[in-house]
């Protein structure tokens, strides 16, 4: 197979130079969790909203930022960053106070765009307006957590929304071209290969720019771990995951944006797969599978 569209390539060629996602929790909630959809959130979702690696709420998104930064000049000195609003939703809150955040990230030094992680539930018009704007001032990205296009997969999970919620979200966004992102569970309970290339065709079909795939992570205390302590589910093995993400990038269009091909697990609240806390390893063993790959092709071809 050909080499996918890495997100290091496409911010380099989008920003000219190496760029860095800094996670950020602007201390939004979801309505998910807080009544409005349901109360329970979605099954997998830690307490932090799947924002674990950014620094507290309660810290101003400045000086957040600032945090990052520091953690990371070391290895990337000459790097532009992302302010990626991670944790919970992050357009589920007031206009003005979404803008006000948003602003404040944008303002500080190295900031060169941002990135909203967020629901397409939660995209109303006046949403959409406001980051129609930005997009004009800045580069921007949202992104939507699909996870599947299964229906009957989505009310397990509970995603709280249908597929077409999703779609008519997509379809306002790529009307002001606004850049979207879609992220995708592999290893969801009951789900085959065919369901998972199923969500990333959907996806690609939407109109997505980019596609993030996630290995499906039981964390401590979640309802999924729930469920899977009172009747275990099958677990991906590595070997089993590594060959479904060749899969999936062989059945996505090569000018959609890869952000992700596997993804961390706090090590003090995973459960399970233990083996995708060594993530460098998961990714060389993608790598040295698609070489592999590539060569037996070779070989085919003469």
């Amino acid at each position: 197979m050909n080499t996918y569209y890495s997100l290091s390539d496409h911010l380099k060629e989008k920003l000219g130079a190496k760029t860095v996602k800094l996670s950020v929790n602007a201390g939004f909630t979801c309505p998910n969790r807080d009544g409005r959809v349901s109360t329970g959130g979605c099954i997998f979702c830690s307490g932090s909203g799947s924002g674990d690696f950014a620094p507290s709420a309660e810290l101003p998104i400045a000086k957040q930022l600032e945090i990052s930064k520091e953690r990371i000049s070391g290895k990337w000195p000459e790097a532009k960053y992302i302010a990626y609003f991670q944790a919970f939703t992050n357009t589920y809150a007031p206009v003005e106070e979404l803008e006000r955040k948003y602003r404040e990230a944008l303002s500080c030094n190295g900031i060169c765009g941002i990135a909203i992680a967020t629901r397409p539930d939660c995209m109303g018009d006046d949403v959409i307006d406001l980051l129609d704007r930005l997009n004009k001032e800045t580069y921007l990205w949202v992104e939507f957590g699909l996870q599947t296009s299964n229906e009957k997969t989505a009310e397990l999970i509970n995603r709280g929304y249908k597929n077409e919620v999703y779609l008519s979200a997509m379809k306002k966004l790529k009307e002001r071209n606004i850049e979207t992102v879609t992220h995708i569970i592999l290893g969801l309970p009951g789900e085959t290969r065919e369901d998972m290339r199923s969500s990333v065709k959907f996806a690609a079909d939407a109109g997505t720019d980019g596609i993030k795939l996630q290995l499906l992570h039981v964390i401590r205390g979640t309802k999924l771990h729930e469920m899977y302590l009172k009747e275990p589910f099958h677990i991906m093995s590595k070997d089993e995951y590594t060959d479904t993400v060749i899969d999936m990038l062989e059945h996505t269009p090569k000018n959609i944006v890869i952000h992700r091909l596997t993804g961390d697990g706090n090590r003090n609240e995973l459960a399970e797969p233990t083996w995708s806390m060594d993530k460098r390893g998961v990714l060389n063993e993608i790598h040295r599978k698609m070489k592999l790959y590539e060569s037996y092709q070779g070989k085919l071809v003469k």
